[in-house]
């Protein structure tokens, strides 16, 4: 759906949840001293300029990171994500917010390398654009992340971390996500695997948990994080959630320390709150 940009949604509530998550994980893959992969299905534009037209038309950041901006109190799991924040803001105002990919960018070594997805075209020239000068270990593909996935599995590092969030506009998306990473899961199968998708009152999101625990992972991890009671109209994001196939043994004790804080700092209502399940093998 090429319609939809995610520099409206930049740094809300739904990105400080994927991105904390995400900088959990790629900062336990970087413990070792060996290379891993991450590839993004659908990367956007790399980073996002808060002050724009775009982004400040909706300025959906300010419910979201601008809250934990100038908090001191951060708990310990949140650091390494506000400081890959942080790097892009040296000035200490906070103008920039980074996306997936160079989120992802600031955990990655000489000898880790990132595969890229986007289809917009004024998404990708930004990209290609954000990443100039990496072309060694930053791949940026203008193709569809979830038909071009399995042709990256297994990475030569056999060692990845992928991330699949379309925009789930059409209903076909959460279909076509479910079936992307199972087809992943079957050729690649100790990848680590992350599916974000957007908490919304329809019967899509509602099928999810018994698609997602279908899919028969021996490991998993389900969290999801809601803001504010689901809206009466029926229409409106109250929260997002993340699957991950094959999650790091140290990330559900992580993520329930902070959790609780991410609730209180990001809440708008008596709905705020959160689940998560696990089963590590």
């Amino acid at each position: 759906m090429l319609s939809y940009r995610h520099a409206f949604h930049a740094g809300n509530h739904a990105d400080v949840l994927k991105h904390f998550v995400l900088a959990e994980l790629l900062a336990y893959y970087r413990r070792k001293d060996v290379p891993w992969t991450y590839i993004d299905t659908h990367a956007g534009a790399g980073c996002y300029a808060l002050e724009s037209d775009v982004a400040g038309k909706t300025a959906e950041f300010a419910a979201g990171i601008a809250r934990l901006w100038t908090r001191d109190d951060l708990p310990s799991g949140l650091q390494d994500y506000m400081a890959a924040v942080r790097q892009f803001n040296p000035g200490g105002r906070l103008l920039f917010y980074p996306g997936s990919p160079a989120l992802a960018m600031t955990f990655a070594r000489e000898k880790d390398v990132l595969q890229l997805f986007e289809l917009h075209p004024a998404d990708l020239q930004a990209l290609q654009k954000t990443f100039a000068g990496e072309a060694r270990r930053v791949h940026v593909r203008g193709s569809d992340g979830l038909s071009g996935l399995n042709a990256l599995l297994p990475p030569s590092s056999r060692r990845a971390v992928v991330l699949i969030d379309p925009s789930y506009e059409l209903k076909r998306d959460y279909r076509q996500a479910l079936d992307a990473l199972a087809a992943a899961m079957r050729r690649f199968a100790t990848g680590c695997y992350v599916l974000w998708y957007p908490l919304l009152a329809r019967p899509e999101v509602r099928q999810l948990p018994k698609r997602l625990a279908a899919l028969g992972a021996g490991s998993w991890l389900h969290v999801r994080l809601r803001v504010c009671q689901p809206p009466r109209e029926g229409f409106g994001l109250f929260g997002s959630g993340l699957f991950i196939v094959n999650p790091p043994w140290v990330l559900p004790e992580r993520l329930a320390s902070a959790l609780p804080w991410l609730v209180k700092t990001l809440g708008i209502d008596s709905g705020a709150g959160f689940e998560l399940d696990h089963c590590i093998e």
